[in-house]
This record gives C-alpha cells, sequence and structure tokens, in this order.
C-alpha cells in the first residue's frame, strides 16, 4: 500500500513518494487501472505466483489507516506476512530508501494512523528518503505538502524501479531477505 494524499494538487508532493511507487509497481507488473476501492482506490494482479493488491488510500495520509482496518477482517491476513506500507522519509536522503520489518511510525502520521488501525507495529514498511526539511522552512507540513524540484523529480524517477526490485524481493523471498539484499 502506497501512502499519499488524494488529488491532483498533491500528485507531484513528497508526500506522495508512496503513490508514485505506488503507480509504478502497478504499471510495471501489467496491472489494470486503479479503481475505486473501500477507502482506496486499487488494482490487483499476479507476481511470480503470488496475487497481490496495490492500494491507494484515499483518506488523506493522516487516516491512512481507514484503508487497511477492512483486510484485519480477513482471516488469512498477516499484517507481518501480507503488508508492505510504501512511505515518504525525511530522515533519509532523496535517493535512498530503506526497509523495515516493524517498528515504531517514527513520528510519520501516516504510519501511526496504520498503526492505530492494525493494532500493532509489526508491518513491513519501505521507506523512500525524501530529505530533510530546510532549515528555512518552518513548518514539516510544508515541505512534505510542496511539489519535487525538477532534479528531485528526476532522482525519485531514477530510484523507482530499485525499489520496485525490492518490493519483488520482499514478495518472493520476505522481508528479511529484502533487507539484507537492498539496505546499503
Amino acid at each position: 500500500m502506497g501512502l499519499g494524499n488524494p488529488g491532483p494538487e498533491y500528485a507531484d508532493t513528497r508526500h506522495n513518494a508512496g503513490f508514485r511507487l505506488a503507480d509504478r509497481l502497478a504499471e510495471r507488473w501489467g496491472f489494470g487501472p486503479f479503481r475505486r476501492g473501500e477507502r482506496a482506490r486499487e488494482t490487483a494482479g499476479t507476481v511470480g505466483g503470488t496475487a497481490v493488491k496495490v492500494l491507494k488510500p484515499q483518506t488523506y495520509m493522516n487516516r491512512s489507516g481507514a484503508a487497511v482496518a477492512p483486510l484485519r477482517a480477513l482471516p488469512e491476513f498477516d499484517p507481518s506476512r501480507h503488508l508492505l506500507i510504501l512511505v515518504d522519509e525525511v530522515a533519509l536522503p532523496l535517493g535512498k530508501f530503506r526497509l523495515r520489518g516493524a517498528g515504531s511510525a517514527g513520528g510519520h502520521n501516516g504510519l501511526k494512523s496504520v498503526e492505530g488501525a492494525l493494532q500493532r507495529q509489526d508491518y513491513a514498511r519501505l521507506r523512500i528518503g525524501v530529505g530533510p526539511k530546510p532549515p528555512e522552512m518552518d513548518d514539516l507540513a510544508d515541505y512534505v505538502l510542496a511539489e519535487f524540484t525538477p532534479d528531485e523529480r528526476d532522482t525519485l524517477q531514477s530510484l523507482l524501479d530499485p525499489m520496485a526490485d525490492a518490493v519483488e524481493c520482499w514478495l518472493a523471498e520476505g522481508i528479511e531477505r529484502a533487507m539484507t539484499k537492498f539496505n546499503k
């Protein structure tokens, strides 16, 4: 599930890095267009014999957990094995990403919402570096809701396929193997 904010005014913002990766995955895997689902836009298909659903919550970042709440009702759903959250991260420099198998929200409101809905922290996440807030900016929200510069957009674009490789490794081999292979 890629985290972000719905609407064209947020499409190219740092907070929508998770949506950008979700779009790239759907394109790479040849899934159909995103369609309206329960509190999310979704598309689905099969990757390497595994059924996969890609979600983009339509609840705004701070309420992203509402999109995972319906998954809890599925008897076979285990967040520690079946959920990977794609999310922007200001603590990582632009051009870097990190996989984690569990942990705290680290101050990220989207992850806090997911944790609130799941009532647990043991789900995988791929944190996409968007760089730290510049000192001249007072508000972190202003920074993450600002659009990427053209150079930043190019840097993120060049990272989409390596991140998609990491997601495919997670699907095929699990979070531990993906972390070993891609967290450098």
